[in-house]
């Protein structure tokens, strides 16, 4: 789909150019989040608070684009789409971003960022179970697959069960340090698992109401109302609620606009332009993005067990991302062979159906995500 656009330019750029410009772009960005998010909990902003002001914030960005771009494409909301709204919140951000706060304030941004990468694979291997992916293992790409999905397996095992010695890194101690390193990996995991959930809810709700960024908009709505509640029960400092510094504040407005609300756009228009499998192959750069702003900022130290992991994970990716490639083009050359079958006598040939590509990522990533 990029190259399409290589008549389209902007000052002179290309659309292809464009859409790389923008991919490191975005991973700059969703580094920068990582990072501030441990400097938040550094600084002691709620766990509960901080998802509640993020969201908020998401929430009064999605909601007029979904209103005006999506008016007259948007369905009638029943209950029955309410209820499916709200167990997405439930999974895709309050179990997903709960689990990520709580994982990062274990472990260190680089190592969140390198779980990360096994989202695809935990998704595909969520399909298959669901039926919803067939696995062909008589072919290539089913073998690349599960292969794929086998090595990001094994990368987060080491990762939480293997920390290994220093291998570079400042020599003072980190809070994260202080904390448990294999219960927060565990919780990463819950937060890769909780994300590929909801993505894998999201596609049967999305043929029932097909306009995504009112599926979005609703989804953080309940996202918000869900965080509200549990933080009414849990955190009951009311000092928790307020900001102490222009740097709590700074944090939870790159939350918001940045990591959920540009990004978001961006991401957006490059899967529209480029694709999934594109934007997906530019996920390990923020790994690499994130372990140097971490180290820069924080004086992070990295971990042979660690380094081991993320390879295996980013390794996974790849080969997942290769067998969806290879699975999608060989489903698009049976289709320009196969001959069109006329439909009862004396109709035209049955029409073929329209060749969509496959969800490997959020298509809002971070669109109140993360």
């Amino acid at each position: 789909m990029a190259d399409s656009g290589e008549g389209r330019r902007v000052c002179g750029m290309p659309e292809k150019a464009q859409l790389h410009v923008a991919m490191l772009a975005l991973q700059f960005g969703y580094a920068g989040f990582h990072v501030v998010s441990r400097l938040a909990l550094n600084m002691g902003i709620s766990k509960l608070v901080f998802p509640v002001y993020r969201n908020i914030i998401a929430l009064c960005l999605l909601v007029p684009f979904a209103y005006f771009l999506e008016k007259k494409d948007r369905p009638r909301l029943t209950l029955n789409l309410a209820v499916q709204f709200f167990f997405l919140a439930l999974c895709g951000i309050t179990a997903n971003q709960g689990f990520y706060l709580l994982g990062l304030d274990n472990t260190s941004p680089t190592f969140a960022s390198a779980i990360q990468n096994s989202v695809p694979a935990i998704t595909f291997a969520m399909a298959a179970a669901l039926r919803i992916e067939k696995v062909r293992l008589d072919r290539r790409d089913g073998v690349a697959k599960v292969l794929g999905t086998l090595a990001c397996v094994a990368g987060a095992s080491v990762i939480t069960l293997y920390k290994g010695p220093t291998i570079f890194g400042d020599k003072q101690l980190l809070v994260a340090e202080m904390k448990n390193w294999t219960l927060g990996c565990v919780y990463l995991i819950g937060h890769c698992l909780s994300w590929s959930g909801w993505l894998v809810l999201q596609a049967p709700v999305l043929k029932k109401y097909p306009a995504r960024l009112s599926v979005t908009s609703y989804t953080c709505f309940f996202g918000v109302i869900q965080f509200i509640i549990i933080a009414a029960f849990m955190e009951r400092d009311a000092d928790a609620w307020k900001f102490h510094s222009g740097s709590e504040l700074f944090t939870i407005l790159y939350a918001g606009f940045i990591a959920s609300g540009v990004a978001f756009a961006v991401q957006i228009w490059c899967i529209d332009r480029g694709g999934p499998v594109f934007v997906a192959v530019y996920q390990p750069v923020q790994t690499l993005v994130v372990a140097i702003m971490a180290s820069l900022t924080l004086g992070e130290k990295f971990y042979l067990g660690g380094i081991i992991g993320a390879v295996l994970i980013v390794v996974g990716l790849y080969l997942v991302l290769w067998g969806k490639s290879q699975e999608r083009a060989r489903i698009a050359r049976d289709k320009l062979t196969q001959p069109l079958l006329p439909s009862a006598a004396g109709e035209a040939p049955a029409a073929r159906t329209k060749l969509t590509q496959p969800l490997l990522l959020p298509t809002s990533s971070e669109n109140n995500v993360v």
